[in-house]
């Protein structure tokens, strides 16, 4: 069962693993989302803390330091814990940081490795037989050094056991902003993201991987684009792919390659994953009674909706309302299972 976000008055706390060896881009990542007070837009209050084993400071690329501001013992109280992604991704982690992190697995805390932080987590134990992503660039070389893992190639993120790992670079934002989301509700993440000017919602199974080598493809993309705002203006209508295709002057075949290979999923699926974060909102945000939240998030019916919460979400609208009602500001236990 994953941990209950803690109550509005407390702080959510999250320690970020620091040791030689990590990128400066992960720890700004983390910084910025878990770092930041923003509770005067009424994001959650977080306690973020730099653990390491002991308090030297920790050498960053680019002539930057981190100042550690906690011992790796603080990991066994914090409600998430997060690990970099490092600059030559088979840096071996030291020891006590190792043993942190699998005390803490143990514990039932969550843990985030950004980019070739799998490999840290690899090091631990804690990805033998789970499944697990990094960079593209990657893939072969965690598959080579860590047999046991199972490895997905094409993901933007992964959790398994509550251990999450993450493609790299803008990936590691898709998941802390994911991680924003399951703990303390799609506004809290949407206010977040939006305070960074960063897309609020990628889901993780889509494509890492995404070229745009010709003029063509760049107009097409254009068209695309235009076609998803179009989209979620529209949400409450009854949308099909062959009308978003006409919108975009192309064919139904033709539009959901193009529209795959631009955003990593087809027009279907990405349809319904805005579909259940408009829903989530407005659970968040209103008292709508539920045909009406399914009406206007598209669903068309109270039933559709369950059943698309129950597979993406693996929780009920009603639940999902009981734990982020409207106005809680952190929210209550996230209702998502593992």
């Amino acid at each position: 069962m994953e941990p209950a976000a803690p109550a509005a008055h407390t702080p959510y706390k999250v320690a970020l693993v620091a040791f030689p060896g990590i990128r400066a881009f992960d720890v700004s990542v983390i910084t910025e989302i878990w770092g930041t007070d923003r509770t005067d837009r009424d994001a959650p209050a977080f306690d973020l803390r730099r653990a390491a084993a002991d308090r030297t400071p920790v050498p960053l690329r680019g002539g930057l330091t981190l100042q550690p501001d906690r011992a790796l013992g603080w990991l066994d109280g914090a409600d998430l814990v997060v690990v970099p992604g490092l600059d030559d991704h088979l840096t071996p982690a030291p020891a006590p940081v190792l043993t942190a992190l699998r005390r803490a697995h143990a514990r039932g805390t969550p843990l985030a490795a950004l980019c070739g932080g799998a490999f840290t987590l690899a090091q631990a134990g804690l990805l033998d037989g789970r499944r697990a992503t990094t960079h593209w660039n990657l893939i072969d070389l965690l598959r080579a050094e860590h047999p046991r893992v199972t490895v997905v190639p094409d993901a933007l993120y992964v959790e398994d056991d509550s251990v999450w790992t993450s493609a790299g670079t803008a990936a590691g934002i898709d998941l802390c902003l994911h991680l924003v989301r399951r703990a303390h509700g799609a506004e809290a993440a949407a206010t977040i993201a939006r305070s960074m000017v960063t897309a609020p919602f990628r889901t993780g199974n889509q494509a890492q991987f995404i070229e745009h080598p010709t003029p063509r493809a760049d107009r097409d993309a254009d068209a695309l684009a235009a076609v998803r705002e179009h989209a979620l203006r529209h949400l409450h209508e009854p949308l099909t792919v062959a009308e978003l295709a006409a919108r975009a002057g192309m064919s139904p075949r033709g539009f959901a390659r193009h529209f795959t290979a631009a955003t990593g999923t087809t027009p279907l699926n990405w349809l319904l994953d805005q579909r259940v974060a408009a829903a989530q909102r407005l659970l968040e945000r209103t008292d709508l009674p539920m045909p009406e939240v399914a009406r206007r998030a598209g669903f068309g019916s109270e039933v559709t909706m369950r059943q698309h919460f129950a597979a993406r979400l693996a929780t009920s609208p009603r639940a999902y309302r009981a734990a982020f009602n409207a106005g809680s500001g952190t929210g209550g236990s996230s209702p998502i299972a593992r």
